[in-house]
């Protein structure tokens, strides 16, 4: 069996943010065991799992991708959009659109210091769409 839903997130600033309690709280009862799938529909932002805990780790993430893709650089074509148009649709390539998580007993199965990130990688983005998609 299979659901679908649309997750509409709020706009978020430019920078990697917690988004687990955002999708768990759009998820209707989960089953005992299955899988999500949860996919972007924007190629300038991107989905991850990481440290959870820890403010410290969402800034250095967004130290170390402005360092690997610099705003600005002489060699990018595609600026119509901005200085962070280019380098945004690079970082969401490497991040990625999409994750998948393993549910186990009606719970997302994620380990003790894991979270859902939104990678947001422009600074004024607007509302982000995910599509979540059960298999159980």
């Amino acid at each position: 069996m299979v659901q679908q839903i649309e997750i509409v997130l709020p706009s978020f600033n430019r920078g990697f943010h917690l988004i687990t309690h955002l999708i768990e709280d759009q998820l209707s009862s989960l089953p005992e065991k299955g899988i999500l799938h949860v996919f972007i529909q924007h190629t300038s932002a991107g989905l991850t799992i990481n440290e959870n805990a820890d403010p410290t780790v969402r800034t250095d993430f967004e130290t170390v991708f402005n360092k690997l893709v610099p705003e600005g650089a002489s060699y990018y074509i595609h600026t119509f959009e901005g200085l962070d148009d280019m380098p945004a649709h690079i970082k969401s390539s490497l991040v990625g659109q999409s994750i998948t998580i393993p549910i186990t007993n009606h719970r997302l199965n994620l380990g003790t210091w894991q979270g859902i990130y939104l990678c947001e990688f422009r600074y004024r983005s607007g509302r982000r769409r995910l599509m979540a998609t059960i298999y159980y």
